[in-house]
């Protein structure tokens, strides 16, 4: 199994402050055949002066700056495009990995047969405090479900690429993640996580993730944009998407 190549897709923007544990988070695997491309969006602060510390050390970390920022939609997709990898998996620039993710996941896939896994993950702060919460996702994840509700963790998915290809990411400034995995799920139709911890979300007061309002309009171009539904049906989708939101996904949030 340390024959195969894991690609790790890492976007970064004005990330100086979470950026070394994160690549650090990556460095700790027990799995050490990988690859991180992380693609800078023209970050002001000192982003690009720490990731081009850690490549000078670690020739396994690959460094590219996009000309003009463009989102981590793009960033995405260039670090996808560079991708080497039998296997493509994704980790945001203030996300981090337990040891175990890498080792774990790619062990799930074998033994299940399986191109694509996720795994659970638990909520931190800005300064890396637990925030008692554990986002988990159905046992047996289905096309159906993941339409109405986003159960994938960005940090915690992995794909096969022998068995999918590149699967393009969308330039949009959110839910690139989201259209991935319906992209996956609709040729698999169901997905197994692999069911505990293994990584930590990075709840930022001021990301794009952290209003609900922009959340729900990103959401609605999805169906509007990536599924194709005209004004209306997507209007009526809304409704049970918002009805996942607020009755069915809130079972799969513990406290920890």
């Amino acid at each position: 199994m340390e024959t195969s190549l894991v690609s790790i897709i890492t976007p970064s923007f004005n990330s100086d402050k979470f950026i070394a544990e994160t690549i650090q988070s990556v460095q700790n695997q027990t799995y050490q055949n990988w690859e991180m491309i992380i693609v800078d969006d023209c970050s002001i602060d000192t982003t690009i002066s720490i990731i081009e510390q850690y490549v000078i050390n670690d020739n396994r970390i690959r460094f590219f700056q996009l000309e003009k920022n463009s989102g981590a939609g793009i960033a995405r997709e260039m670090a996808l495009s560079k991708a080497i990898g039998d296997y493509i998996s994704f980790l945001d620039a203030d996300d981090l990995w337990k040891p175990l993710k890498l080792e774990k996941q790619l062990q799930f896939l074998k033994e299940n047969k399986t191109p694509f896994t996720f795994s659970f993950y638990e909520c931190i702060d800005e300064v890396g405090n637990s925030l008692n919460k554990r986002v988990e996702a159905p046992r047996n994840l289905s096309y159906r479900q993941l339409f109405f509700c986003n159960y994938v963790g960005n940090l915690t998915g992995i794909y096969e690429v022998n068995y999918f290809g590149k699967i393009a990411i969308s330039s949009t400034r959110k839910r690139q993640d989201w259209m991935v995995w319906l992209t996956i799920l609709k040729k698999i139709r169901k997905a197994k996580p692999v069911p505990e911890s293994l990584a930590f979300y990075r709840i930022r007061n001021n990301s794009l993730s952290a209003s609900k309002v922009d959340l729900v309009k990103h959401n609605f171009a999805v169906y509007r944009t990536f599924h194709g539904f005209n004004y209306v049906s997507s209007m009526f989708i809304m409704i049970g998407f918002l009805f996942t939101q607020l009755l069915i996904k809130p079972r799969y949030i513990k406290k920890i």
